[in-house]
């Protein structure tokens, strides 16, 4: 459960959400306040959908895809692949910018990078990577969350503020919205921690009890994540401080609480980094080969994943958190695809899930929201070539 717990909550706070909320918050105020509400809001019944319903099953999203409509789930792992593959890349450059911060400026990103896909490589290719992987995921999030609390309460923010502005904003943006969803539930995202579950065994109506902590568990820790860095962001912004246009999200931290809070940032964001990398690379091969599938050879085709991601970022140049902010919005294009499968099963073919019934107010919520984010996602297209400029 905490694996999953984990992987869950560090895909969803990787890189892409740090810089994005930092980004953001720096150019919104408090009034981002109500993306934040609106991102955990989404979070809440997408994840709930997603888990219950991919939980009863046993399956995993592209298998149930494929069961739906044969040929489907292979169209959606190619999607969720190329989304990861973007994420991927987004993730190292994230390493990148973590290490630099984290050293005071002497490594290059690349550089940081390069060493971080090498750790990320380590991992998979440990003979116990399932047991490893729920321990490193575990302590890398723990470490987030206590950095972050340090950095929130150090910058002071204006909290009566937010909590007005997020149900009475002055301003919203959706294109700013559709993006911060894409990049904490996004793509692959959203079914990291169920891929995990499932994979452990611990499926089926009879582990409806497990699975739904394991899922309410894991909201409520991005849910506090996810205003920890709000807070800390916007009590910097609120002094009027102009912050770096490149590395937002480091200066954010350096204001806070000096050059302890740069390199705490980039501890925060190298951890968030590299869980990112590994939930990236775990989830987007899950979804490329069927369960049972030889654990040696998936563990060398998540290898391949991460020594493709890693060569395109260090071919691309330097714009790392461009790419962040465009992965972001690029997996928020993905998002209504691979929950519109979910949910059709839940619907219409009970018959996957094992007599599982998923509750009515469950399924009318995620047919909400599904609406929500296809109309989001769908004005978002055109956005993509101004969001990567």
């Amino acid at each position: 459960m905490i694996g999953a717990i984990f992987l869950m909550a560090t895909s969803a706070i990787g890189p892409g959400f740090l810089t994005q909320t930092s980004v953001f918050t720096a150019k919104m105020g408090a009034a981002f306040a109500f993306a934040i509400l609106l991102s955990i809001i989404v979070d809440v019944v997408i994840q709930l959908n997603v888990w219950r319903i991919l939980g009863a099953s046993g399956l995993r999203a592209s298998e149930m895809a494929n069961a739906l409509l044969p040929g489907l789930g292979w169209f959606l792992a190619i999607l969720v692949g190329i989304g990861g593959l973007v994420f991927n890349i987004g993730n190292i450059a994230g390493t990148g910018l973590g290490v630099q911060a984290l050293t005071g400026g002497s490594v290059d990103p690349k550089i940081g990078g390069a060493i971080s896909a090498i750790i990320a490589i380590v991992v998979f290719l440990w003979k116990r990577a399932g047991a490893a992987l729920d321990v490193i995921v575990g302590i890398l999030g723990a470490m987030m969350i206590l950095l972050m609390l340090y950095v929130a309460i150090s910058s002071n923010p204006p909290v009566a503020e937010a909590m007005r502005q997020s149900v009475a904003p002055d301003a919203v943006d959706f294109k700013v919205i559709t993006t911060l969803i894409g990049g904490s539930i996004g793509g692959y995202i959203v079914f990291a921690g169920v891929h995990r579950l499932i994979d452990a065994g611990h499926t089926g109506p009879e582990n409806m009890d497990y699975v739904s902590r394991s899922a309410v568990t894991g909201i409520i820790v991005t849910g506090i994540m996810r205003v920890l860095l709000f807070l800390a962001v916007l009590g910097v912004v609120a002094t009027g401080v102009a912050l770096s246009e490149d590395n937002t999200a480091a200066d954010v931290f350096y204001q806070a609480a000096g050059d302890f809070g740069r390199r705490a940032f980039g501890l925060v964001l190298w951890a968030a980094g590299l869980s990112s990398v590994i939930g990236a690379s775990f989830t987007s091969i899950s979804f490329l080969t069927k369960q049972g599938f030889d654990p040696k050879k998936r563990g060398w085709l998540t290898v391949g994943f991460i020594v493709i991601s890693a060569v395109i970022y260090l071919l691309l140049g330097s714009a790392p958190q461009r790419l962040l902010i465009f992965a972001g919005a690029f997996n928020g294009l993905i998002l209504p695809i691979g929950f519109a499968v979910v949910l059709f099963a839940g619907f219409f073919r009970r018959d996957l899930l094992r007599g599982y019934k998923p509750p009515v107010w469950m399924l009318a919520l995620g047919a909400i929201t599904l609406i929500g984010c296809v109309w989001m996602g769908w004005g978002s297209i055109s956005n993509l070539p101004a969001v990567w400029s």
